[in-house]
Protein backbone atom coordinates (compact mmCIF):
# COMPACT_ATOMS: atom_id res chain seq x y z
CA UNK A 1 0.00 0.00 0.00
CA UNK A 2 1.71 3.56 -0.88
CA UNK A 3 1.13 5.61 1.77
CA UNK A 4 1.12 9.72 1.75
CA UNK A 5 2.25 10.68 4.95
CA UNK A 6 1.76 14.48 5.75
CA UNK A 7 3.07 16.33 9.47
CA UNK A 8 2.70 20.41 9.90
CA UNK A 9 6.08 21.30 11.52
CA UNK A 10 9.72 21.12 10.82
CA UNK A 11 10.24 19.66 14.58
CA UNK A 12 7.28 17.07 13.94
CA UNK A 13 9.12 16.09 10.67
CA UNK A 14 12.89 16.00 12.23
CA UNK A 15 11.64 13.60 15.02
CA UNK A 16 9.67 11.40 12.15
CA UNK A 17 12.56 10.95 10.52
CA UNK A 18 15.16 10.36 13.43
CA UNK A 19 12.42 7.36 14.27
CA UNK A 20 13.27 6.11 10.46
CA UNK A 21 10.12 7.42 8.65
CA UNK A 22 11.37 9.23 5.42
CA UNK A 23 9.15 9.55 3.23
CA UNK A 24 6.99 12.46 4.45
CA UNK A 25 6.05 15.35 3.53
CA UNK A 26 5.49 19.06 5.77
CA UNK A 27 2.41 21.21 4.74
CA UNK A 28 2.92 24.27 7.65
CA UNK A 29 0.87 24.45 10.02
CA UNK A 30 -3.35 25.27 9.47
CA UNK A 31 -5.97 24.23 7.57
CA UNK A 32 -5.24 25.92 4.53
CA UNK A 33 -1.80 24.76 4.15
CA UNK A 34 -2.95 21.11 5.15
CA UNK A 35 -5.89 21.05 2.70
CA UNK A 36 -3.61 22.41 -0.14
CA UNK A 37 -0.91 19.85 0.71
CA UNK A 38 -2.64 16.83 0.86
CA UNK A 39 -4.46 17.59 -3.08
CA UNK A 40 -1.59 18.01 -4.08
CA UNK A 41 -0.32 15.03 -2.87
CA UNK A 42 -3.25 12.87 -4.59
CA UNK A 43 -3.36 14.55 -7.80
CA UNK A 44 0.40 14.11 -7.56
CA UNK A 45 0.94 10.90 -6.19
CA UNK A 46 -2.30 9.19 -6.41
CA UNK A 47 -1.17 7.58 -3.49
CA UNK A 48 -3.61 4.56 -1.47
CA UNK A 49 -4.05 6.61 1.85
CA UNK A 50 -2.85 9.17 3.74
CA UNK A 51 -1.68 9.28 6.92
CA UNK A 52 -1.60 12.27 9.05
CA UNK A 53 0.47 12.82 12.67
CA UNK A 54 2.29 15.05 14.53
CA UNK A 55 1.29 16.22 18.15
CA UNK A 56 -1.89 18.17 19.27
CA UNK A 57 -3.00 19.47 23.03
CA UNK A 58 -5.03 16.94 25.10
CA UNK A 59 -8.56 17.63 25.95
CA UNK A 60 -10.11 15.07 27.83
CA UNK A 61 -9.07 14.30 31.55
CA UNK A 62 -7.56 10.71 30.48
CA UNK A 63 -5.00 11.85 28.11
CA UNK A 64 -2.11 12.61 29.25
CA UNK A 65 1.45 14.19 27.81
CA UNK A 66 2.97 11.86 25.17
CA UNK A 67 -0.01 9.54 25.07
CA UNK A 68 -1.15 8.53 21.93
CA UNK A 69 -4.32 9.85 20.44
CA UNK A 70 -5.84 7.99 16.90
CA UNK A 71 -8.96 9.88 15.52
CA UNK A 72 -11.49 7.67 14.91
CA UNK A 73 -13.40 10.80 14.23
CA UNK A 74 -12.02 14.24 13.32
CA UNK A 75 -13.95 17.80 13.43
CA UNK A 76 -13.63 21.08 13.13
CA UNK A 77 -14.21 23.64 16.39
CA UNK A 78 -13.90 27.13 14.68
CA UNK A 79 -16.86 26.50 12.44
CA UNK A 80 -20.71 27.79 12.22
CA UNK A 81 -22.38 27.86 8.57
CA UNK A 82 -25.50 29.51 10.40
CA UNK A 83 -28.50 28.32 11.06
CA UNK A 84 -29.69 25.03 10.09
CA UNK A 85 -26.28 23.78 10.56
CA UNK A 86 -24.34 22.37 13.33
CA UNK A 87 -21.38 23.77 14.90
CA UNK A 88 -18.74 22.47 13.25
CA UNK A 89 -19.88 21.25 9.95
CA UNK A 90 -19.16 22.76 6.78
CA UNK A 91 -22.87 23.04 5.00
CA UNK A 92 -23.26 19.88 2.75
CA UNK A 93 -20.93 17.87 4.06
CA UNK A 94 -21.06 15.53 7.88
CA UNK A 95 -19.88 17.13 11.48
CA UNK A 96 -17.48 14.91 11.65
CA UNK A 97 -15.07 12.67 9.12
CA UNK A 98 -14.49 8.88 9.89
CA UNK A 99 -11.30 7.46 9.90
CA UNK A 100 -11.13 4.60 7.51
CA UNK A 101 -12.05 1.84 9.23
CA UNK A 102 -9.37 -0.51 8.06
CA UNK A 103 -6.37 1.74 8.54
CA UNK A 104 -7.73 2.76 12.21
CA UNK A 105 -8.15 -1.26 12.80
CA UNK A 106 -4.76 -1.37 11.85
CA UNK A 107 -3.46 1.25 14.15
CA UNK A 108 -5.39 -0.48 16.90
CA UNK A 109 -3.53 -3.54 17.01
CA UNK A 110 -0.12 -2.29 16.99
CA UNK A 111 1.92 -2.28 20.30
CA UNK A 112 2.80 1.01 22.19
CA UNK A 113 4.83 1.41 25.14
CA UNK A 114 2.78 4.82 25.26
CA UNK A 115 -0.97 4.92 26.37
CA UNK A 116 -3.22 4.70 23.53
CA UNK A 117 -6.70 6.21 23.01
CA UNK A 118 -9.09 6.41 20.36
CA UNK A 119 -11.90 8.71 19.48
CA UNK A 120 -12.63 12.49 18.51
CA UNK A 121 -9.54 14.69 16.93
CA UNK A 122 -10.61 18.57 16.91
CA UNK A 123 -9.35 20.78 14.09
CA UNK A 124 -8.98 24.89 14.24
CA UNK A 125 -6.79 27.78 13.62
CA UNK A 126 -5.74 28.63 16.72
CA UNK A 127 -3.17 27.10 19.82
CA UNK A 128 -5.29 26.35 22.15
CA UNK A 129 -3.72 28.43 25.17
CA UNK A 130 -6.23 28.79 27.43
CA UNK A 131 -9.17 26.86 29.90
CA UNK A 132 -11.81 29.45 28.71
CA UNK A 133 -10.90 28.12 24.97
CA UNK A 134 -10.28 24.41 26.17
CA UNK A 135 -14.31 24.56 28.02
CA UNK A 136 -15.26 26.05 24.40
CA UNK A 137 -14.60 23.11 22.51
CA UNK A 138 -15.39 20.79 25.12
CA UNK A 139 -19.05 22.19 25.09
CA UNK A 140 -19.40 21.78 21.66
CA UNK A 141 -17.57 18.30 21.28
CA UNK A 142 -17.96 16.30 25.39
CA UNK A 143 -16.11 13.45 23.63
CA UNK A 144 -13.65 15.45 22.38
CA UNK A 145 -9.95 14.02 23.13
CA UNK A 146 -7.60 16.22 21.27
CA UNK A 147 -7.44 19.52 19.48
CA UNK A 148 -4.80 20.21 16.41
CA UNK A 149 -4.64 22.45 13.32
CA UNK A 150 -4.80 20.26 10.32
CA UNK A 151 -6.47 17.24 10.59
CA UNK A 152 -10.12 17.71 9.99
CA UNK A 153 -9.26 19.70 6.96
CA UNK A 154 -6.70 16.71 5.47
CA UNK A 155 -9.93 14.72 6.21
CA UNK A 156 -12.02 16.42 4.23
CA UNK A 157 -10.01 16.75 1.38
CA UNK A 158 -9.44 12.90 1.39
CA UNK A 159 -13.60 12.61 1.53
CA UNK A 160 -13.70 14.39 -1.51
CA UNK A 161 -10.87 12.38 -3.28
CA UNK A 162 -12.36 9.34 -1.83
CA UNK A 163 -8.74 8.42 -0.31
CA UNK A 164 -8.51 7.25 2.94
CA UNK A 165 -7.79 8.43 5.81
CA UNK A 166 -6.03 8.56 9.62
CA UNK A 167 -4.97 10.82 12.01
CA UNK A 168 -3.19 10.22 14.79
CA UNK A 169 -1.25 12.18 17.53
CA UNK A 170 0.98 12.70 19.93
CA UNK A 171 0.10 14.87 23.51
CA UNK A 172 2.25 17.61 23.60
CA UNK A 173 -0.06 19.72 26.23
CA UNK A 174 -2.58 19.12 28.37
CA UNK A 175 -5.49 21.22 30.06
CA UNK A 176 -4.37 19.50 33.55
CA UNK A 177 -0.98 21.90 32.86
CA UNK A 178 -2.90 25.17 33.84
CA UNK A 179 -3.01 28.37 32.03
CA UNK A 180 0.25 28.13 30.31
CA UNK A 181 -0.21 25.69 27.69
CA UNK A 182 2.25 26.90 25.42
CA UNK A 183 5.30 26.72 27.62
CA UNK A 184 4.24 23.42 28.40
CA UNK A 185 4.07 22.44 24.22
CA UNK A 186 7.69 24.01 24.24
CA UNK A 187 9.02 21.77 27.02
CA UNK A 188 7.15 18.81 25.56
CA UNK A 189 9.87 19.42 22.16
CA UNK A 190 12.82 19.81 24.56
CA UNK A 191 11.94 16.29 26.21
CA UNK A 192 10.14 14.29 23.60
CA UNK A 193 12.12 10.97 22.59
CA UNK A 194 12.45 10.04 19.27
CA UNK A 195 10.79 6.81 19.83
CA UNK A 196 7.80 8.37 20.50
CA UNK A 197 7.04 9.25 17.04
CA UNK A 198 8.00 5.04 15.81
CA UNK A 199 4.36 4.26 16.17
CA UNK A 200 4.15 5.55 12.59
CA UNK A 201 6.89 3.54 11.27
CA UNK A 202 5.49 0.15 12.27
CA UNK A 203 1.72 1.00 11.16
CA UNK A 204 3.57 2.00 7.57
CA UNK A 205 5.25 -1.69 8.55
CA UNK A 206 2.03 -3.33 8.93
CA UNK A 207 0.13 -1.71 5.96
Amino acid sequence: MKAGLIVALDTEYEALRRSGVTDVVRSGIGKVGAARTATEMILRDRPDCIINSGCAGGLAPSVNVCDIVLGAQTAYHDVWCGEGNLRGQVQGLPQRFDADPALLAAALGLQTDSPLHCGLICTGDQFISTVEEDTHIRSLYPDALACDMESASIAQVCLHYGVPFLSFRIISDTRSGGEDRYSAYTDFWERIADGSFSFLRNLLEKL
